[in-house]
């Protein structure tokens, strides 16, 4: 072999390895984002969970022998003798360029956090490739039928996918959520959900991940004939038991028996946990979908290995058949090596580890709300719509981004149209038509820029990637393993908005303790002044757990889909306005002696004390609201809060009652301190400010209720 080959080789081989780098990056949240947007698993979790399954799908599952000509993009006649050395060389040029311009388009998406098709990528630049060879050559090579079905699956399988992810949803809503017993129907009713979810995915599991597996123990004599497990590519039926079925009866049954196996395994598992134990943030309905939700993006992962490992391998199989054989010709069908196959796994694998965040976060956060009964409908639908697509009789290649996406807005628009963020969307939508032709136009250039002629593809290369290296740098986006692998908060929690408001009553309902512990002293003719201090350090600390509450609403929108921002913003300051009325009373303390009665000032602790239940009654709302965001948003759970909120009414309304009796002994005994007795009123003025604000923070609740 010529150095100068043996130099294109290593480049190649580079050039491969930072494609697979950027599927892992760009694809893994095809698998792990839902997850990590529902909290159902950490960052760190899911990378390491994402990272383990794809690279198993991508090292055990994968195909031994692949196409040379990926997807079927370029249609070529291999006994043709046009497909000379001259030919085979510039496809292996060519797909070196269409591997390096599709990789650089993935960076660019991956570091805007948009989650695009890695097929659809590749697609692109060997399309790319094909213009110009079509030129060179003047024939034709590009399968314009293929590029149609890819167009038409920018529609169909997101369309689908949303359908499947919406009706799933839709299906758990008013099956589990509007029952009157969530809990208690979940516990039987999620194993029979598990049955069709994992028959979907072990049909899946044949026909995709370990399709290659199958062939192989079809030419080793293991199984009489492939097609007894895997659906004919052509002339099939949809009758099980024929010999050219579309489904074989065999994996029916194999897919029936992992569907029954799953759903008594869960069945099990559901009748020895404790269901209303918080683990992870969640309890009741949502912690029982957090088991079905792991599993399947754990398959999702491992299939994605398996199928996308071509992505990046498919083409490197071609160059390396062209560049290390002797004759320097290519042919229909490659054989993988070993190393090559472990270097694409390794490369997809440390992808994951090291950017595959930042398409985590807007596939699981940003395009809606995602919780572990949202995430297991999309992921449901998504794997169904995939499958069926797959299918020889409709054979379209489709995204496995393009599903999930559509799938997650699907499961979204459940919860009302405002519950997408159709402007993110519209942004990844955008990043998808723009996938062919970006990565197409940057195959042509450096195609074009080499002029076919090896030496200049060696010296275009390290140029190519000191450009991507530099736009990094200069983006601010160094790549750090240990950005995947920190979790959030430090300690592998990340906080929801309905967690951090719970902190937030917690610490107002404090806050108004020590304001009663104040008026109290005052009225005892003690000294207040500890307990006026401790009202105004408390009322501080809400302060900042308010604005924590603020920042995070604005960077990481998790909240349930029933309440938008403006309304939870609304929440919290009306929430904080009690700790502000509380501190004011504590304030009014110390301007002058309160009214010298103790009739009066029995009164006046008798109001503190009914402001103080109404306080506490309304903490005890907003852990419930806490609740019904974590266990999931169910019927029963609507009831509960409804029940709570007026029941924070009826006690400001007693405070009411005390304050009117209190005013009007103090009016009408006050005379002799009439500046004593005015005081005194407009405390307990500041005190009814307090029971009307948790009254109002309690009604600021309706929105969820009504929606």
């Amino acid at each position: 072999m010529e150095p100068l080959t043996m130099i294109l080789i290593a480049l190649a081989l580079v050039v491969c390895a930072y494609m697979a780098w950027n599927i892992g990056a760009n694809d893994v949240a095809n698998a792990m984002g839902t997850s990590v947007g529902s909290r159902a698993l950490t960052l760190k979790q899911a990378v390491i969970i994402a990272a383990v399954f794809e690279f198993a799908g991508a090292f055990f599952a994968g195909d031994a022998v692949t196409d040379t000509v990926r997807k079927g993009i370029l249609s070529v006649d291999f006994t043709d003798p046009l497909i000379d050395e001259a030919f085979s060389t510039d496809i292996a040029l060519g797909f070196i360029a269409a591997m390096m311009a599709a990789a650089t388009w993935l960076t660019v998406a991956t570091r805007l956090g948009l989650p695009v098709s890695t097929t659809h990528s590749i697609i692109g630049g060997i399309l790319g490739v094909g213009l110009i060879l079509e030129v060179k050559y003047s024939t034709s090579l590009i399968d314009w039928e293929v590029v149609r079905k890819v167009v038409m699956s920018w529609v169909a399988s997101p369309l689908m996918g949303g359908l499947i992810g919406f009706f799933s949803f839709v299906i758990i809503q008013k099956l589990i959520f509007e029952s009157e017993d969530p809990i208690k129907r979940s516990q039987w009713l999620a194993p029979i959900l598990a049955f069709p979810t994992f028959f979907v995915l072990g049909l899946a599991l044949q026909y995709k991940a370990l399709k290659g597996f199958i062939s192989k123990a079809a030419s080793n004599g293991w199984i009489e004939n492939k097609n007894d497990w895997l659906p004919v590519k052509e002339d099939g039926v949809f009758d099980p038991w024929a010999p050219n079925a579309w489904i074989p009866i065999n994996s029916i049954m194999l897919a029936a028996a992992i569907g029954a196996a799953s759903s008594l395994v869960l069945y099990w598992v559901l009748r020895r946990i404790d269901i209303a134990e918080e683990v992870r943030g969640f309890r009741g309905v949502e912690r029982i979908f957090v088991w079905l939700q792991i599993i399947t993006a754990a398959y999702v992962a491992f299939a994605h290995g398996a199928n996308d490992r071509s992505n990046a391998i498919g083409p490197m199989a071609a160059v390396w058949q062209v560049l290390s054989s002797e004759t320097g010709q290519l042919a229909a069908k490659a054989e993988i090596p070993l190393w090559l196959v472990l270097l694409g796994s390794a490369g997809i694998a440390i992808g994951v580890m090291t950017w595959g965040w930042r398409v985590m976060e807007t596939i699981g956060k940003k395009i809606t709300d995602i919780t572990p009964t949202r995430g297991f409908a999309a992921e449901f639908g998504a794997a169904t719509t995939i499958l069926v697509f797959s299918m020889p009789f409709l054979a379209v290649p489709v995204s496995t981004t393009h599903t999930l996406v559509g799938a997650v807005v699907g499961v979204g628009l459940a919860g009302g149209a405002k519950a997408v963020d159709f402007r993110v969307f519209g942004k990844i939508a955008a990043s998808w038509v723009a996938s062919v032709p970006a990565a197409a136009f940057g195959a042509v250039v450096l195609f074009v820029a080499s002029g076919g002629e090896a030496l200049n593809m060696i010296v275009i290369l390290p140029l190519s990637f000191i450009a991507v290296g530099y736009a990094i740098w200069r983006s601010g986006s160094e790549v750090h393993i240990e950005d995947a692998l920190s979790d959030v908060g430090g300690d592998g929690q990340e906080v929801t908005p309905f967690e951090l408001f719970h902190e937030h009553a917690q610490a107002v309902e404090e806050t108004v303790e020590h304001m009663v512990r104040a008026v109290n002293a005052a009225c005892d003719g003690e000294d207040a002044s500890e307990a006026i201090k401790s009202t105004i350090e408390t009322e501080l600390k809400a302060d900042n757990i308010k604005s924590e509450i603020r920042r995070l609403v604005r960077e990481d929108l998790r909240m349930g889909i029933r309440v938008g921002l403006d309304d939870f913003l609304y929440m919290v300051s009306r929430q904080d306005r009690i700790a502000d009325y509380a501190q004011n009373v504590a304030e009014q303390l110390t301007f002058r002696p309160l009214f010298d009665d103790d009739v009066a000032k029995e009164h006046l602790k008798m109001m503190a004390k009914a402001v103080a239940e109404t306080v506490a009654k309304y903490e005890d709302a907003v852990e419930v609201l806490r609740d019904f965001s974590i266990s999931g948003q169910t019927k029963a759970a609507e009831e509960r809060l409804a029940s709570m909120i007026r029941a924070v009414n009826l006690k400001e309304h007693e405070a009411d009652g005390v304050e009117a009796e209190a005013a009007t002994y103090v009016f009408s005994n006050g005379e002799k301190e009439p500046l004593a007795a005015m005081h005194m009123y407009r405390v307990l003025q500041r005190l009814d400010d307090v029971a009307n604000a948790c009254e109002k923070s309690a009604n600021a609740f309706l929105p969820i209720l009504n929606r």
